[in-house]
């Protein structure tokens, strides 16, 4: 990927991980790179929430992923830091590791190996889980004496019920990527050195569809996670009344009739 030297000040001076944007792509990678284990650090969880919120707001990005350098996605997070910390500090480790989720544009993460703690908990605030045969997901905290902090327990509960949840959380249970595609965790498991390529083609696929509604479809269920059917309902059709009114969806309407590609603008 030719990466691009970031404009926005909260791309720099990262702890822990860097940023690459592809705007020929219109991606922007996350990558976690500090070996052997990419252990997140406390200062590092808000630069993530500040990166996800930069690229955001980035004309260049439609896409953004998030990965890992070496075998291993995330071993969790540097345990000492958590005595170090104020509560204050402490209390806000949820709403940083939700950034990808209260991103408008769609975020992928690619995990193989340990992912592990925080690992696992901001892969679940991520749209799309692609994972390697190799991915473990784990929440040990109870080995520490402790719980997830940063939404864990309460994202999967929401993905898998309670009873693999407590599963999962109160026995410190690993689980592999093929299971996490069985229990519908993961988006797709795919070999270790496909990992790559499969994350690619996700990119490029969404890519393909417009941005609106793209944004629409993230919020919308996002939104509705919590609500009654009626409710959610309601709100799909206030979204899809919305939506007739776009470029894109005219576009979408002329490209299906003429039998060609649509160009999507966002509009």
């Amino acid at each position: 990927m030719n990466a691009v030297t970031p404009i926005h000040a909260s791309l720099t001076g990262l702890d822990g991980f860097r940023v690459e944007i592809d705007p020929a792509r219109e991606r922007a990678d996350v990558i976690l790179d500090r070996p052997p284990m990419n252990t997140v650090a406390m200062a590092q969880r808000d630069q993530l929430r500040k990166v996800f919120e930069a690229l955001d707001e980035d004309d260049r990005v439609r896409i953004i992923v998030l990965r890992a350098v070496g075998e291993h996605f995330s071993s969790g997070g540097y345990i000492k830091g958590f005595l170090e910390a104020s509560p204050e500090h402490v209390s806000k480790l949820a709403w940083n590791i939700a950034a990808p989720a209260r991103c408008a544009k769609p975020v992928i993460v690619a995990n193989r190996g340990y992912t592990f703690g925080v690992g696992f908990e901001i892969s679940l605030a991520c749209d799309f889980r692609i994972v390697s045969e190799t991915c473990q997901y784990a929440l040990p905290e109870q080995k520490l004496g402790q719980i997830p902090g940063s939404g864990g327990s309460a994202r999967l509960q929401k993905i898998v019920g309670i009873t693999r949840t407590k599963d999962i959380v109160m026995r410190s249970k690993r689980i592999s990527g093929q299971q996490a595609l069985d229990w519908g965790i993961a988006t797709e498991c795919v070999p270790d050195g496909e990992l790559e390529a499969a994350t690619d083609r996700l990119v490029d696929e969404l890519r393909s569809f417009s941005p609106i509604a793209q944004r629409t479809a993230k919020k919308l269920l996002n939104d509705t996670e919590d609500s009654t059917l009626a409710i959610a309902i309601e709100l799909e059709g206030h979204c899809y009344s919305r939506l007739r009114q776009s470029d894109d969806f005219r576009e979408g309407v002329e490209a299906f009739h003429a039998k060609r590609a649509p160009q999507f603008t966002g509009r």
